[in-house]
């Protein structure tokens, strides 16, 4: 019975635990880190925080790896310089050679300036966290991470924000003070509605951005109906998916009677998480749908990683980097 009134789509996406005192259902956007009627001083030290945070990171330990993985257009002739032991001998430009009387090479570099969207779930379901941070904390970090990296390479960043349809769109562009913008709609962003709706951002997505780009699709998938959709843009477009769950998605400790609250509809509905049989349901619908998502994103193509709330995603990130740097 319960798992009728609370299916998988809700599995603790939605709740908050109440085992001490009574507490409201879903965080409110204070706790998130979001502003609420915070003044501007209040907001860019945010935003210097998670740059401070994230750009060393990206200085530090992603930067490279990103640019390994995601690779340019192709190689351009940028000059000719004079033969050292170890060159390829089938780079010697034989014409130069000829009229200088020694060995030149010509040398390439590769053909740069991608192109980065982040598509963002702002859905009512990235509100919730039960240990470190909400969902929508971790893939502010995230988004910052891999802006920094982009840019760091001179690639243009965009940023597509959806719940059940799109929320608002920033075209891409390069430059600290973009990125830096991008990061501050990320945190101090509210959506007008909390559903999701993959489909739609992803037909967005495929209609609006003309230039193939590498996409990464930050969300928790709770949805259903978009593998249309998903194999589409990826013709278009790389797809990367990076989902950002919570451990309580997976499993419920028995805390007695649980009040569980859908923060996308607001339906709410009680779970009696002692009885053994509805924990064992919840953990057999989790491993279900983590399944079926990883299916579906490999068939279609789609590389993806998995970052847990009370994670790092330094290293989901890094393995992601290096499959496709190997590649």
């Amino acid at each position: 019975m319960i798992l009728v009134l609370v299916p998988l789509l809700g599995v603790a996406v939605f709740f908050a635990l109440r085992a001490l005192a009574p507490l409201s259902l879903v965080p409110r956007p204070s706790s998130l880190g979001l502003t609420d009627g915070s003044d501007t001083s209040d907001l860019l030290r945010k935003v210097r925080k998670v740059e401070i945070k994230t750009r060393g990171l990206s200085n530090q330990i992603f930067s490279g790896q990103y640019h390994s993985a995601f690779k340019g257009r192709g190689m351009a002739f940028s000059e000719v310089r004079e033969y050292q032991m170890g060159d390829d001998v089938r780079t010697i430009d034989w014409n130069v050679t000829a009229r200088a009387g020694d060995p030149y090479v010509k040398v390439f570099e590769e053909e740069r300036e991608l192109t980065v969207m982040l598509l963002v779930d702002v859905s009512g379901s990235g509100d919730f966290g039960s240990k470190v941070m909400m969902k929508r904390q971790m893939m502010t970090e995230i988004c910052a991470v891999l802006s920094f990296s982009a840019i760091q390479n001179n690639d243009k960043v965009g940023i597509i924000f959806f719940s059940d349809r799109v929320e608002k769109f920033i075209p891409p562009k390069k430059g600290k003070s973009h990125i830096l913008r991008i990061i501050r709609e990320l945190i101090d962003f509210t959506p007008e509605h909390k559903g999701t709706n993959l489909s739609e951002a992803l037909r967005y997505l495929t209609n609006v951005v003309k230039k193939r780009s590498i996409t990464f699709l930050l969300t928790d998938f709770m949805d259903k109906g978009y593998s249309d959709a998903l194999k589409l843009a990826n013709k278009k477009h790389d797809l990367v998916a990076i989902r950002v769950y919570d451990q309580l998605e997976q499993e419920i400790p028995n805390v007695g009677l649980l009040p569980m609250t859908d923060s996308e509809t607001g339906e709410l509905v009680w779970v009696d998480t002692s009885n053994k049989q509805t924990r064992i349901k919840l953990k057999a619908n989790s491993l279900r749908f983590e399944a079926e998502l990883k299916d579906l994103l490999m068939k279609s193509g789609v590389d993806m990683a998995e970052v847990r709330t009370d994670g790092s995603y330094i290293k989901p990130l890094l393995n992601l980097f290096k499959r496709r740097g190997a590649r």
